[in-house]
């Protein structure tokens, strides 16, 4: 007897991830590049996810802004978003997109916690990038490639993140 059947059919796709686990995968794995790049252990990901100082009523000292817990003197709150697929190089110059809504909230958390922003961003098998306000010092210190990107008289830098974590200790500390 001859076998004809196609059975591949059959085979189970592999299981997408929700779009909630592939945001804490991508939120612990900046955490711990980040880590070994400072020699620390005091990245982390924020308790629901940075969402739960806005949701909750919480003293001060105890609200944290931010995709991720920082030590004390990071002068920066971080940001992360993974698999925006869709964004393109369209996304810089509409001001209605996601990017720039991203932009605008991360500078609202940045203000309420006293600090500046970093947006760490990745599309699917893509290397992590990094939008902050332009520093004249971001340019002297790497010799990578970057984007300017600007709304309303305020200027970003978009860079690789492995080209930003380049410069020096002093840049990203207060």
């Amino acid at each position: 007897m001859e076998d004809n059947f196609d059975l591949s059919k059959l085979r189970s796709k592999p299981k997408r991830k929700n779009s909630r686990a592939k945001g804490a995968a991508f939120e612990n794995k900046v955490a711990k590049i980040l880590n070994e790049r400072f020699d620390t252990k005091e990245f982390a990901r924020t308790p629901g996810s940075g969402a739960f100082a806005t949701t909750h009523t919480l003293p001060k000292h105890l609200q944290i802004q931010g995709d991720l817990i920082t030590p004390q003197t990071f002068a920066y709150i971080i940001e992360c978003k993974k698999g925006y697929n869709n964004l393109g190089f369209n996304s810089m110059l509409d001001f209605q997109s996601k990017l720039w809504e991203w932009i605008e909230h991360m500078e609202r958390d940045a203000a309420s916690a006293g600090k500046a922003p970093i947006l760490f961003m990745a599309q699917d098998r893509q290397p992590i990038i990094s939008i902050l306000e332009y520093k004249e010092e971001i340019i002297n210190y790497t010799d990578s490639y970057s984007t300017l990107i600007s709304k309303e008289g305020k200027e970003y830098i978009m860079l690789y993140m492995d080209d930003l974590l380049k410069i020096h200790n002093q840049f990203f500390f207060k």
